[in-house]
């Protein structure tokens, strides 16, 4: 090229070369600018679909915030971006969306209360949850899943008959077999043990394999085999409501066929007749303790150690023995025997709080009574004060020296400490009275902690000669 040439076009190059040089800058620019200006609404919608099908609530929220942004009359996005606030516990940030909704979107959407009463729910305010729930299904009566949720709030109010009008609308929308069995179940508080059972049945012939049918048709067949006995009492009561007894006697009834909530309002009406009936305590404690409601329970002096049968309820001869002390403290209490008795009946169910306070009772009473002391002795061992036992126990033995059991514990109380001559004596004490394979063998034990084998030998010797206790 000639010299010439490449002079005269040196500038035109250079200007190419600087425009080329700048062009990405420019694109990157006017691609911000563009952006700035608004943003793709398609390409967000779509990032939303795919965030809602991986479950990414962060990125649900997000992406939902600048949707509405830029589309403030969009109130699907909207309602989910207050929904997942709530559902990751931003309670505040989802309020302020629900105001800001409120205020961009006209006419008011309806669904705003329905989420309302959500966070109300959320934040523990049932009665505005309740409220803002109404006001919903009054602008949307189809909403089949918010009169469940009024159902529930009523349930945890215990407004049953609220939660069944409540439930009946949802069911007459869409009748579930899971509708079904929780009506039934809110007819069983109200004592409508026909309707009750009509909709159990129901729900088993729309869908005996459902999962909530499964679950609760052997449930509702076990308290059907005492709902004869139940109806009986029904009527008895309704004729003597001020009988304590009654209301305990279907008490029962309703803890053997697992209904503890039962089980425990007619408790709890027979502890407010009858405040110092024992027996309604420990049944109302064990309705507490079925519930989970340990605390509650605790508050009645009723521990989470209460002796159950097999099925898992207190003995039936538990609570008879309690009844009929109960019976005997009312005829006769300025009387210790009957205290004594209780105290017993209540460490034999492992209530070894209230067992010492009757003790306590009855050595206030006659505090020369030995039987008194004998189960002062076991309630305190029970409840880890071994001194305290060891000096009712005592006590016993002085009062009533002729009683073969008073020695026999006491020997058990000082072998617990290591006083091995000291409990030798005491079961020597109660062999002397009545020869007992249980005494030798305890003597025998002792005999051998402190090298005395031989006349071990001879104690388990004789024991092996005895009937056994169970025998």
């Amino acid at each position: 090229m000639k010299p010439c040439f490449l002079k005269r076009f040196h500038p035109i190059f250079c200007s190419l070369a600087s425009i080329q040089s700048a062009t990405p800058v420019l694109l990157w620019a006017a691609t911000a600018f563009l952006q700035a200006a608004g943003p793709d609404l398609p390409l967000l919608r779509q990032q939303l679909q795919s965030a809602e099908e991986a479950s990414d609530n962060p990125a649900i929220v997000e992406l939902s915030r600048r949707i509405v942004d830029a589309d403030p009359n969009d109130s699907k996005t909207w309602q989910t971006l207050a929904t997942k606030e709530l559902e990751s516990g931003d309670q505040d940030r989802c309020a302020a969306t629900l105001e800001a909704w409120q205020a961009r979107v006209h006419p008011r959407p309806k669904v705003i209360d329905d989420i309302r009463g959500d966070l109300a729910l959320a934040r523990k305010d049932d009665r505005s949850a309740e409220h803002y729930w109404s006001l919903y299904v009054a602008a949307n009566p189809k909403a089949t899943g918010t009169f469940e949720k009024l159902a529930r709030v009523s349930e945890t109010a215990e407004h049953w008959q609220e939660a069944v009008d409540w439930r009946t609308r949802a069911l007459a929308l869409d009748k579930t077999p899971a509708g079904l069995i929780a009506r039934a179940n809110d007819y069983l508080e109200l004592r409508d043990w026909d309707k009750a059972y009509a909709d159990i049945n129901q729900a088993n012939a729309i869908d005996p394999s459902d999962g909530a049918v499964k679950e609760a048709l052997p449930r509702f067949e076990l308290l059907r085999k005492f709902i004869a006995q139940i109806q009986v009492l029904d009527a008895q009561v309704a004729k003597s409501p001020a009988t304590p007894l009654l209301w305990l006697d279907r008490a029962r009834l309703f803890t053997l066929g697992n209904r503890p909530s039962l089980a425990l309002k007619d408790s709890e009406h027979a502890m407010n007749l009858a405040p110092l009936m024992m027996r309604a305590r420990i049944q109302a404690g064990e309705a507490l303790l079925d519930l989970g409601r340990g605390d509650e329970a605790a508050n009645l002096g009723v521990s989470y150690d209460l002796k159950r049968d097999k099925n898992g309820h207190v003995p039936g001869e538990a609570l008879r023995a309690l009844g009929t002390a109960d019976s005997r403290i009312l005829k006769s209490p300025g009387q210790p025997e009957p205290f004594i008795m209780r105290a017993k009946a209540l460490r034999e169910i492992n209530q070894y709080t209230l067992a010492l306070a009757d003790a306590q009772v009855a050595m206030k009473l006659d505090p020369r009574s030995a039987a008194a002391h004998f189960q002062a002795a076991h309630a305190e061992e029970c409840l880890g004060r071994t001194r305290e036992a060891i000096n009712h126990v005592e006590s016993a033995t002085q009062l009533n020296p002729g009683d073969p059991v008073s020695w026999y514990y006491r020997g058990l109380l000082e072998a617990q400490r290591a006083n091995f001559e000291a409990a030798i004596q005491c079961q020597t004490r109660s062999l002397a009275i009545r020869e007992s394979s249980l005494a030798l063998l305890e003597r025998a034990k002792c005999e051998r902690r402190i090298g005395r084998i031989a006349d071990a030998e001879l104690d388990t010797e004789r024991s092996q000669q005895l009937p056994r206790p169970s025998e």
